[in-house]
């Protein structure tokens, strides 16, 4: 690793932001400076709490010579204007996923991040999940042959996210929350985005939000492939995290919440549940084995080893290794999420993929 210290900078300081301070701080090579949000008092409180510098406003942020990166930590509606002005100041940035809501704003940010010559990557933290990367190595030693059907889902029967991971008007929609995860590992394992989209969603429960209850995906490629994505805040029995089908096996993973149990004075017993998406789970796997029938194994998850994505993204900058999330598939991904989204809002039609 070189002995250079690669100077971060975050703008927008909540639980993302502690997020990627924390990576960093457990990175060679890298080092956080600076720092900014719109609400001054909470900058600060972060600022002072890393030892970092406090930027009054982004300009100041982005005139800081040892901040030679930026990592957005602003709404998903909110993604587009900072990093095309990151990028305009000679910076590259890291956004958070989804890299943006329509896929013309995609273009735009991968036209001027060539024009300038910095790099743009989308922090696609989830493809370094276990039971993904189990899969993901299924797949490429053969186990299930040439897959054919995937479907994801996540979700069970609770209010969902407040602010806004709920409000349209700053998540985009509800299939840009975990759809940003969840159809960046469908397009992963398909290689391509699909042609056809087609997407149900259902306001019927949760009145005091403005993002749909549940919205269902279903994606189709034109050599006949298929993939489909739930994400549902009324399933109040969990559909499997991972079902793929190939022509040699099959392959499921079930969810695996954790619950923490204490005894606390004057309270009892009291169970802490960590949210069901945080566990990687066993990937159960049935392969037909000609002449001797179905032989069913299961694979526990790969071993995941400090901060992957931020020790890519160093060894990138520093080293010239590859970008670890390529903008243009970010931007794939998008285009399914635009499209999956014009599809719920307009009854479910079925539409090209953008």
């Amino acid at each position: 690793m070189s002995k250079r210290l690669l100077g971060f900078g975050i703008w927008g300081t909540g639980m993302i932001a502690e997020f990627h301070a924390k990576a960093l701080a457990e990175i060679a090579g890298v080092k956080l400076v600076a720092a900014y949000n719109r609400s001054p008092a909470k900058g600060r409180d972060f600022a002072a709490k890393h030892g970092i510098a406090f930027a009054e406003t982004p300009e100041a942020l982005l005139a800081n010579p040892d901040v030679e990166i930026v990592c957005l930590c602003t709404p998903s509606g909110d993604h587009l204007a900072p990093a095309l002005a990151c990028a305009k100041a000679g910076k590259h940035v890291v956004v958070e996923k989804p890299m943006c809501l329509t896929v013309a704003d995609a273009e735009e940010l991968l036209s001027v991040s060539a024009e300038v010559g910095r790099t743009i990557t989308v922090h696609q933290n989830r493809r370094w999940d276990g039971d993904f990367l189990a899969l993901r190595r299924a797949i490429d030693t053969g186990l299930l042959g040439d897959v054919f059907n995937m479907e994801t889902f996540v979700g069970s029967f609770e209010h969902p996210c407040r602010w806004w991971h709920s409000d349209e008007t700053f998540s985009g929609g509800a299939v840009y929350d975990w759809g940003s995860h969840h159809i960046d590992w469908i397009l992963r394992i398909f290689g391509s985005r699909p042609q056809r989209v087609r997407a149900i969603s259902h306001n019927r429960v949760w009145r005091d939000v403005t993002n749909a209850d549940q919205i269902d995906v279903h994606m189709r490629w034109d050599d006949g492939r298929e993939a489909r994505f739930i994400q549902s805040d009324v399933a109040g029995i969990r559909k499997p995290k991972f079902y793929v089908q190939g022509t040699s096996g099959t392959a499921a993973a079930e969810y695996a919440p954790v619950t923490i149990d204490q005894l606390v004075d004057g309270r009892g017993h009291v169970a802490h549940e960590w949210h069901h998406a945080e566990v990687a789970a066993d990937l159960r796997l049935s392969r037909y084995e000609p002449g001797y029938g179905t032989v069913d194994m299961v694979l526990p998850p790969v071993a995941r080893v400090g901060w992957p994505f931020h020790q890519a993204l160093a060894d990138h900058l520093l080293l010239g290794e590859a970008v670890p999330v390529p903008a243009e598939e970010s931007r794939d991904v998008v285009a399914v999420l635009e499209t999956a989204h014009a599809s719920g809002a307009d009854g479910g039609v079925e539409l090209t993929c953008g």
